[in-house]
């Protein structure tokens, strides 16, 4: 018999989420290697598309039922006694990609068409504005027929962002935030702040070419043997990328009768 102990945990709105602190079990569980899509390649799908909306599962994985051989294995206790989950729970692994699977079966007939999934964040996309309510309804249906929630708070409807990124219909443009935080950033003054630097970038990595070659004078500072020191080249190729942020490109469909040009990096 498997035994866990609860863990508080604050969340973003200030509300409280009791967890439960499954790694003992976890590491005698074997791994479900059911793969999970890849985010970029979901953001590039909704390209092209005049009509978008975003949702997020209702409390995720508690949406979906414990297999009735397996509850016993989630007992954890309280102060006031010891219980068992009878609906998946956040921390046992497989959680994850147990509710991906479950989603892209009750949504097969609409992906990859109308219909994007990661996980709890689902995407209803619409070549056309006119056709988008149509859409929306089957999601809906799918939704009611499975007994899946929707958290309100975090669904846009009609929109052009929401997954980071600014998707129109002529292609994925960079939110100006997210540009904005990186040109308001002083130079770095020792390794934490570059690093720092460093990670703005990687999330941006698709709209700015050749980014390896331009964060070459960086790769030194890294190094913890070596005294942090910005010199006269990093100091370059800083300025010069917040000089090509400044107009970022916008990533579009490939057109059929245009040439691609693919570029490798050793």
């Amino acid at each position: 018999m498997w035994i866990s102990s609860i863990v508080l945990v604050r969340k973003k709105n200030g509300q409280i989420r009791v967890c439960v602190d499954f790694r003992y079990l976890n590491n005698a569980c074997p791994k479900d290697d059911f793969p999970l899509p890849i985010a970029e390649l979901m953001v590039d799908t909704t390209m092209g598309h005049e009509a978008l909306s975003f949702m997020d599962g209702l409390s995720r994985y508690n949406q979906i039922r414990m297999a009735p051989a397996d509850e016993e294995l989630t007992i954890f206790c309280t102060p006031k006694g010891i219980y068992y989950l009878k609906v998946m729970p956040f921390g046992l692994k497989n959680v994850g990609v147990t509710y991906q699977r479950a989603i892209q079966k009750i949504f097969n007939d609409m992906l990859p068409k109308n219909v994007e999934c990661y996980v709890d964040d689902l995407v209803v996309k619409s070549k056309k504005r006119e056709n988008h309510f149509h859409d929306l309804r089957k999601v809906f249906e799918c939704l009611r027929k499975y007994q899946l929630k929707m958290n309100p708070s975090k669904c846009a409807f009609g929109v052009t962002s929401g997954i980071g990124f600014i998707v129109r219909q002529r292609g994925i443009e960079i939110e100006q935030a997210k540009i904005d935080a990186i040109l308001r950033m002083p130079e770095p003054q020792n390794i934490y702040e570059l690093k720092n630097l460093q990670g703005k970038l990687a999330y941006l990595r698709r709209f700015i070419s050749n980014l390896a070659s331009r964060c070459q004078p960086f790769s030194r500072l890294m190094k913890k043997i070596v005294p942090f020191q910005w010199d006269e080249a990093c100091d370059k190729a800083f300025k010069s990328i917040k000089s090509y942020l400044m107009k970022p490109l916008v990533l579009v469909a490939p057109v059929p009768e245009l040439p691609l040009f693919l570029y490798v990096v050793a």
